[in-house]
């Protein structure tokens, strides 16, 4: 921070979560609502009375790592927005480590629920990474085709920002392949969960939640190294769920997934 020109006691360190209420995905937390959502601050919470000027804004992403976004800079509060329970900041980007943004990780504290780190805290924020900043190009919906270890890469490599946008913007259907078995499984990604928000499901424990596969996992018998991904049909995210609920039950239908693969319904 001193490289940059900036005094430690005018930073805070702010980890943001994907939450039902307020960012809810990659897309989001990388987009302009960012900007909206953190404005908005609770009366007496872990910013103080009088915020820092220099606001680093970071995206939890496994334990406690969390991936660096953008700097917002504090202008004041704007009192004339001020309600019984929230206050709002005039906060305005900031060109400050521009070109660490989505490259630089760092490890919070244990204290996880402390999402704020002002000062001497937030300069002692270990860096785990600093990622290549090369960008993969995404392939395009109908042409995607992932394994296991690209899955855990695409959640977490700044490389696959590309993607991570992309599977965070659209909902539809997909299908996982055991390349060891041969057994199919086709499944939904629907409502705020997207494609992105419902395969990271796999990539923590390798069934997802699915009722065949944690069957498998209970017999120890589970393997996702071998599980394969890809994408059958793309909805928009006002596509109505009647719309991707029948178009589910048709590839069940038309794959045999039922009779011969991992779905059970």
């Amino acid at each position: 921070m001193l490289a940059a020109g900036l005094d430690i006691e005018d930073v805070v360190a702010i980890r943001h979560t994907l939450t039902p209420g307020g960012l809810t995905t990659q897309a989001e937390a990388n987009g302009p609502k960012l900007l909206s959502y953190t404005r908005e601050q609770g009366h007496g919470n872990k910013l103080g009375k009088n915020p820092p000027k220099i606001w680093l804004n970071f995206l939890a992403t496994t334990g406690r790592r969390a991936r660096f976004l953008t700097v917002f800079e504090n202008h004041g509060e704007v009192a004339e927005e001020r309600t019984p329970t929230l206050r709002f900041f005039d906060l305005r980007p900031s060109a400050a480590f521009e070109s660490l943004r989505r490259r630089l990780v760092i490890e919070w504290p244990g204290d996880t629920v402390n999402w704020a780190k002002s000062g001497k805290a937030a300069s002692s924020l270990d860096v785990v990474e600093i990622a290549d900043p090369r960008v993969k190009p995404f392939p395009g919906y109908d042409r995607l085709l992932v394994d296991f270890d690209e899955l855990q890469s695409i959640l977490e490599d700044d490389s696959y920002s590309q993607w991570q946008t992309a599977l965070s913007s659209v909902q539809g259907i997909y299908l996982i392949a055991d390349t060891k078995s041969g057994q199919l499984y086709v499944g939904k990604a629907d409502g705020n969960e997207r494609f992105l928000g419902r395969w990271s499901a796999y990539a923590r424990t390798g069934h997802g939640g699915n009722v065949a596969l944690r069957e498998l996992a209970a017999l120890d018998l589970l393997h996702p190294q071998y599980f394969q991904f890809s994408i059958l049909q793309v909805f928009s995210p006002s596509a109505p769920a009647s719309q991707v609920d029948a178009a589910e039950a048709h590839y069940k239908r038309a794959l045999l997934t039922r009779q011969f693969g991992y779905n059970r319904n």
